[in-house]
């Protein structure tokens, strides 16, 4: 008896030591907004996610671990208030403080000579969510404040100061081009402390959806992924000071018109901060000469590219209008019209020979490409062939001479909009006599020196040109008709995976990539390679104009059938993130197989500008 009592004594013993070793819980909160980890060595988070709409999409946990602190600090708990302390120190005042309600969190930093505190960075891993900084850039690449942190597909912090002025947040992000070096991609964000200059600071972030629409928008679950995703599009790239592909990606002139469209109908991101100010800003720097992807020079000494693209100036041009429209920056006009004429200039030059189409030097003959890029093909989709005549790169050029026209009339120089405007007319009155295949029933892709229509029954270029007006309501109806038709019969309809570019293999000859892993082949009729990337590849990116296309023909049951799945997809994350196969969800095969690379290409998400015009 008395050594199963002397025993029960003992295991009782043994059992209060193992709770008392076992760590504290660290600090955390959640609600069905936010759901926050913090350190409990250091003021640092250890898990951020977010879900703007309030419904508890918050598994993802976007932050990498903080690094080991070189000072010990302390935290205390009161109800959701969180303080920490110099470990040595505990009875000195906290050097942070964070504070949590349902949609909220405060950060307040005060500053003592003996315990100066440190920033707080979050370290945002980009294969979880490729964050970004929306705001304004100081001179030394900070972000002006307020300013918004965007998660994409989790959601977005609206980050306000107090004082009001004198801060700012460090902003970074680099993206290795080596795979085997991936996992140390990084977007990072920094929230300094208190100083002796501002000794005491204080951040309110506040959860907040940010979207246009109606109140059906607001309240169907089917446009949760409209309302969680809209911002997606705008992804601010610290090392170029404007807007890109993502925030480690390259800047692209040739897409900015994407980014302005969605901007024109953002709501205010900030008090005194909207989305046409980041248009402006990325438009300043194109204008002080930086040079983007696409524009001779972005890569210094590149033989590959010896021309800027066809679809540059008319993206500029377009972006540059959609500020103006929505801005009412008349000053910025005055300012900056010289400069936007040089660029009509150079679009205006393009017509080489006097048709009214631009025209791109390369020839766009089949059998041209050498498949090492020894020269670039002339648009966005540069693994197809597109040269000489190239209908894209002509439809974005003529909806930017009426643009310029429409900036010509306000900058009150009407002899230039009656210039502009008579080009864009000469424009319209050849395209369509000169791309349209009367084999297929739609608009080829490019007509090349050689005279020959090279057709693949693109989806995005009968979209486009139907979209800015271009083809009549009667033959574009036929032209969707054709379209779609073909699109039946070869199967494709995985709406949930975008639209492919394509609906049949380009050929060999015509394609600029030999490696099968990027769309190319051995086979001359390129059918190794067909679902591959640009070879016919599914996509959000440009499914846009094709929806729109039909809405604008009254076709709304068919535009429907491809928007709501993508809808869906846009909501499940289905667009960004790395897959287990090294590639990226960008892009896909038509079985839904990995085909992509940026993680995030925010060309996809101009698709939800489709849902404003159901």
């Amino acid at each position: 008896m008395l050594k199963r009592f002397t025993f029960l004594i003992l295991f009782l013993f043994l059992s209060l030591l193992a709770v008392a070793a076992e760590p504290a819980a660290p600090p955390q909160f959640k609600s069905s907004f936010l759901r926050v980890e913090l350190a409990p060595d250091q003021p640092a988070f250890t898990i951020l996610s977010v879900d703007s709409l309030g419904k508890s999409k918050l598994t993802k946990n976007p932050l990498r671990a903080p690094a080991k602190s070189a000072k010990a600090y302390k935290f205390q708990q009161a109800g959701h208030r969180f303080e920490y302390r110099p470990a040595a120190q505990p009875s000195a005042a906290a050097v942070w403080t964070f504070e949590f309600a349902e949609r909220q969190m405060k950060l307040t930093s005060t500053y003592s000579a003996g315990n100066p505190p440190p920033a707080i960075l979050l370290d945002i891993n980009p294969h979880v969510s490729r964050g970004t900084l929306l705001g304004l850039f100081n001179e030394d690449g900070s972000i002006q404040l307020p300013a918004l942190l965007h998660l994409p597909n989790l959601g977005t912090f609206r980050i306000t100061p107090t004082p009001g002025k004198g801060l700012a947040l460090g902003y970074d992000a680099l993206r290795h081009k080596e795979k085997r070096v991936r996992d140390r991609d990084f977007v990072k964000v920094t929230i300094p402390g208190a100083t002796a200059a501002i000794p005491h600071v204080e951040y309110t972030l506040d959860v907040v959806d940010i979207y246009p629409g109606s109140p059906q928008v607001a309240s169907a679950p089917r446009f949760d992924g409209f309302r969680r995703d809209w911002l997606d599009i705008f992804q601010l790239a610290p090392r170029f000071r404007a807007l890109a592909n993502h925030a480690a990606s390259d800047v692209v002139p040739f897409t900015l018109f994407e980014y302005s469209a969605m901007a024109l109908k953002t709501p205010p991101l900030a008090p005194g901060l909207t989305a046409l100010d980041l248009i402006r800003a990325t438009l300043d720097r194109y204008l002080e000469g930086m040079k983007g992807y696409g524009q001779v020079g972005y890569i210094p000494n590149d033989a590959t590219n010896p021309y800027d693209y066809s679809d540059t100036y008319p993206s500029l041009l377009m972006a540059a209008s959609d500020y103006v429209r929505g801005s009412k920056d008349e000053d910025w006009l005055k300012k900056n019209y010289p400069g936007l004429k040089g660029w009509a200039a150079k679009l205006l030059a393009m017509d080489r020979s006097g048709t009214g189409l631009i025209e791109y030097p390369v020839s766009g003959n089949s059998g041209i490409w050498d498949k090492k890029f020894s020269l670039h093909a002339a648009n966005w989709w540069d693994d197809i062939g597109f040269g000489h005549f190239d209908a894209y790169s002509n439809a974005l050029a003529y909806r930017a001479l009426l643009d310029m026209a429409d900036l010509a009339m306000d900058a009150n120089q009407p002899q230039d909009a009656m210039l502009y405007t008579a080009r864009a007319e000469k424009l319209r009155s050849v395209y369509y006599d000169t791309f349209y295949d009367p084999a297929t029933g739609v608009l080829a892709g490019w007509k090349s020196a050689d005279g020959k229509l090279h057709d693949y029954y693109f989806t995005f270029v009968n979209s486009v040109a139907i979209t800015y007006g271009l083809i009549p309501n009667d033959k574009a109806n036929k032209i969707m008709d054709s379209l779609l038709a073909k699109m039946k019969s070869v199967g494709y309809t995985h709406f949930e995976y975008g639209l492919p570019g394509n609906l049949i293999p380009i050929r060999r000859d015509d394609y600029l990539e030999a490696r099968q892993e990027w769309g190319g082949g051995v086979k001359a009729d390129g059918s190794d390679g067909f679902q591959i990337y640009e070879n016919g590849g599914a996509t959000a990116c440009y499914a846009y104009f094709t929806i729109q296309a039909l809405y604008q023909l009254g076709r709304h049951k068919e535009g429907d059938a491809i928007l709501f799945p993508m809808l869906q997809s846009f909501e499940d994350g289905g667009f960004q993130g790395s897959a287990p196969n090294g590639r990226s969800y960008d892009w896909k095969s038509w079985d839904g197989k990995p085909y992509g690379y940026e993680g995030l290409l925010v060309d996809g998400y101009l698709t939800l500008l489709a849902v404003l015009s159901r």
